[in-house]
């Protein structure tokens, strides 16, 4: 079984399981080399396979008209069977040799039969040492002999159907792996088909799990979760056996990758019940190890522990032991409970001696020496040795890729100590390595550790090319990088969000005072595509897609009032990049590292909060000020600029702009602010060139089960205030707005603006991120859904989302993800919400007067808020503070 390792990021691959012994699957794994902390997961399909090897070899020699006993010759099944445990011990190279003597031996049988069974599974060796060319000759000529014409796939003549359907398995498996997911996709649906033909239930069922699993990567999220539900109720008729506990395994841990945590947990639940009523030790402790990963995910620290001193218990697998404690030590490490890793530690490394050489063996020493690291630092030459073990290891097993693993582990050890040309020797040949062996996500690691050594050398012009190439590796891992498990996103900062940075910070360095306009837009551009890929680490799959116009060209040629600010927090300095209508980019800096902007910015957005700190506020933001605006006044005033939209980055995100000070009036009081997510924006298009057609839902009283949300009276006055303006509302008012009305209402009411007045939370992670409906939380995952079968439903577009008493999370830093997510995933073309929650009264006025000037003065998104908000603050001396109404903010089309 094979496991995440290390604080690197993860990608989803297939393990092995054999032709010969039972239905061939492409089993869900993640390497270690995209893995966020040492969290180790089993794919566990491979024991659905085992536990159904009577039945498939029943069904194969039943059509050959051969006793069961009579399948293969024992020399066959001493070959495969040696073949198949060198893969499952991850040594792959070894298994390939056997396998090649395999398949010459039954050559010169004539046994083509066999024959196929064994290019097959050389295949998967093959595509588990990097070696795509090699896997595809062998999976062809498996094809070709079991008479298999690809050019006409719907003519199968095999005489072996449940051979030929294992092998199409195989073949999907590399076709994912090798991009072509469309592919993958079609041979899985038709692996299906056979299936359904012989009657093998299973195989159905995991042919499904592969064809959710392409669903996934090519970002058809609700088409892949429909699909497990499928699985989930064909499982369910089942009988219970362990060929069924490991489906529903298989089945949780792939609702855990796409994000149903709870049900994830209750089919996991449903798992063990069976493996323990069965008494199983073995899937036991496979099923208490995913139940403590899903723990973890969800933040349930205790019962992950639990989960995890459970395993060790229960586990006869050393290997499963090692992987449970291995998960208990990164857990400890990560709440900093570093007294309590004492223990655990001797035990681990006792045991690691204990595990004969295999590629998980080599990625557990790894990721022990990583924890190590973390829990001592001064045990370097222990480190060292763990990893020039599993150096040994890998160049033993013949394995390219866990020996590239290990050496660019070594070399960041070396780095760490500052012994920067031994580091970049370890790291070169790494890198080398991992790129002979195909593997991008290890290779964009290795690239970034080598441009920080050259710059750490001073080869400054060298680094910013092998930067420039980890990025572009990291564009190509897009969507793997998405298809991960939820808790990434808490490491994204460590392992991706760094690159981007780091790489822009040396493309303005090394630019001068003056960087030309290529380096700037190269720079804007490489932060937009950080802010993108934030955004799919949060949802796991690619957000923005469609139709998309540059701003630039809505700035120049459409909105000439408009400026277009994208402030980037660098380590060391606050860079500015700045459009301004028929001008071409410029740029300044202000000498502040990152630590002190985000000490200020916590600041200044604690302070909002607190009714006796106007004069902290006002002080703070005209810092802030000086930062963004004042460098710039001038000329904005010269091009008669009347709207500022900010890309913004980081901390600033936390804190509502229209707030900065000038030391007499507010940015509110002379600009309309927006904020974009990018360089990009959806098809841009006033909302005043048509009628507003509002969906209104609302609710005074939240659920009992959420006592800390007050209850919110202010509601039906903000709802009579939209109703004073003429503009045609549907209402959802208390019981009626129910999750089951509001879907209802958007499948069948009409309407281009919804509004949505109740409690919910944006948070960094998806599952905190919400709103409240009568019968409980609409999670932002459920949101996204609701609305894309609308917008699948119906031509009209999402032209405004507003969300009036929401707010993000206390002390997350990162909360507006979940409010640009909620966003950009509910389709709006743009989105009122704010960033804490407000006296519901001061909502109400301020909700009635933005909808009063869109309709009436039918001015822009980004005016009509402005207006709204100088209302408060000049015409309502008891709202006149920022906090009233600077938190609302509008995220997208401004126009």
């Amino acid at each position: 079984m094979f496991f995440n390792i290390s604080k690197t990021n993860k990608i989803k691959l297939f393990k092995f399981c054999f032709l010969v012994l039972a239905t061939t699957l492409t089993c869900l794994i993640v390497t270690p080399t995209l893995a966020n902390t040492s969290k180790i997961t089993d794919s566990n399909l491979t024991r659905a396979v085992q536990y159904s090897q009577s039945k498939i070899r029943l069904e194969k020699f039943a059509q050959r008209g051969e006793p069961p006993h009579r399948n293969f010759s024992q020399n066959l099944k001493s070959k495969i069977v040696e073949s198949q445990i060198l893969y499952e011990d991850g040594r792959f190279a070894e298994a390939v040799k056997i396998l090649q003597q395999a398949i010459q031996e039954y050559q010169q049988q004539g046994d083509t039969l066999k024959q196929a069974v064994a290019l097959s599974n050389l295949s998967l060796a093959y595509q588990q040492l990097g070696d795509w060319s090699q896997a595809q000759t062998a999976i062809n000529q498996s094809l070709d002999l079991q008479g298999f014409q690809q050019s006409d796939s719907s003519k199968i003549t095999s005489k072996n159907l449940a051979v030929l359907a294992q092998t199409l398995d195989i073949q999907g498996r590399l076709q994912l792996l090798t991009g072509k997911t469309e592919q993958a996709l079609a041979t899985w649906k038709q692996t299906e088909d056979i299936y359904s033909k012989i009657e093998y239930k299973n195989g159905i069922v995991l042919s499904r799990l592969y064809q959710a699993q392409a669903l996934r990567t090519q970002g058809f999220n609700r088409q892949a979760i429909e699909k497990l539900e499928q699985v989930n109720q064909t499982l369910n008729t089942q009988e219970n056996t362990l060929a069924k506990a490991a489906m529903l395994l298989a089945l949780g841990d792939t609702l855990e990758n796409v994000g149903d945590l709870e049900k994830s947990r209750i089919i996991l639940e449903q798992s063990l019940a069976i493996t323990q009523k069965l008494k199983s030790p073995t899937d036991i402790a496979l099923s208490l190890l995913s139940l403590g990963n899903n723990a973890r995910i969800q933040q349930k620290i205790p019962q992950a522990i639990a989960y995890y001193q459970k395993t060790v218990a229960v586990s006869p697998s050393l290997l499963t032991k090692v992987q449970a404690k291995l998960n208990h030590l990164s857990l400890l490490i990560e709440q900093q409970k570093l007294k309590e890793t004492q223990t655990l530690i001797p035990e681990i490394q006792s045991q690691l001696e204990q595990l004969p050489p295999s590629r998980p063996s080599i990625y557990a020493r790894i990721n022990f020496a990583k924890s190590l690291e973390i829990v001592d630092s001064s045990k370097t030459k222990f480190q060292a040795q763990l990893l020039a073990t599993a150096i040994q290891q890998a160049r033993s097993l013949s394995d390219i890729r866990a020996e590239a693993y290990a050496l660019g582990n070594l070399g960041n050890l070396y780095e760490k100590t500052q012994q920067l040309a031994e580091a970049r020797n370890l790291t070169q040949k790494a890198l080398i390595l991992a790129q002979t062996s195909n593997a991008p996500e290890i290779v964009y690691m290795w690239q970034w550790q080598l441009g920080r050594l050259l710059k750490a050398q001073g080869e400054i012009t060298e680094a910013i090319a092998v930067y420039d190439a980890a990025i572009e590796t990291l564009e190509s891992l897009r969507i793997d990088l998405v298809a991960v498990n939820q808790d990434v996103q808490f490491n994204f900062r460590d392992n991706v969000e760094p690159i981007y940075r780091e790489s822009v910070a040396l493309l303005l360095q090394n630019s001068g005072k003056k960087p030309d306009v290529q380096t700037l837009d190269k720079a804007r551009t490489r932060i937009e595509a950080l802010q993108l890929a934030e955004l799919d680490n949060f949802f796991r799959e690619a957000c923005l897609q469609g139709q998309k116009v540059l701003l630039d060209k809505v700035v120049d040629a459409e909105n000439p009032n408009t400026a277009i600010l994208y402030p980037i927090i660098l380590p060391e300095q606050l860079q500015v990049i700045v459009k301004i209508p028929q001008q071409p980019l410029r740029h300044y800096q202000v000498n502040k590292s990152q630590l002190e902007v985000e000490r200020i910015l916590e600041e200044l957005r604690k302070y909002l909060l607190e009714p006796d700190r106007t004069e902290e506020v006002q002080t703070l933001s005209q810092e802030v000020y000086s930062w963004l605006i004042k460098p710039i006044e001038s000329d904005l005033a010269t091009s008669k600029v009347n709207t500022l939209v900010f890309v913004l980055d980081g901390a600033l995100r936390n804190i509502p702009l229209a707030a900065l000070y000038d030391g007499q009036n507010y940015l509110v009081e002379k600009y309309a602010v927006a904020l974009s997510l990018g360089l990009q924006l959806l098809a841009p298009k006033p909302l005043a060139q048509e009628p507003l057609k509002v969906l209104a839902a609302g609710l005074v009283q939240p659920p009992p089960e959420f006592p800390t949300f007050p209850p919110l009276p202010g509601i039906k006055l903000e709802f009579d205030f939209i109703a004073q303006t003429g503009v045609s509302t549907t209402k959802l008012l208390d019981k009626d707005f129910t999750s089951k009305t509001l879907e209802k209402n958007v499948n069948t009411a009409p309407f281009n603006v919804l509004h949505l007045a109740t409690h919910g939370q944006f948070s960094s992670r998806p599952e905190d991120t919400f709103i409240l409906a009568t019968d409980g939380s609409i999670n932002v995952l459920e949101f996204d859904n609701l609305l894309r079968r609308q917008s699948e439903t119906r031509t009209q577009t999402l032209e405004l989302l507003v969300l009036s008493a929401c707010q993000t999370a206390t002390g997350d830093n990162r909360a507006t993800l979940g409010l640009a997510g909620a966003a950009i995933k509910a389709g709006a073309r743009s989105t009122v919400a704010s960033l804490w929650h407000i006296n519901d009264k001061s909502t109400a006025i301020l909700i009635g007067e933005f909808y009063r000037e869109l309709v009436d003065a039918k001015v822009t998104k980004a005016e009509a808020l402005r207006r709204a908000q100088v209302k408060l603050l000049t015409d309502y001396p008891n709202y006149s503070r920022p906090g009233y109404w600077a938190p609302y903010v509008l995220v997208g089309n401004w126009l």
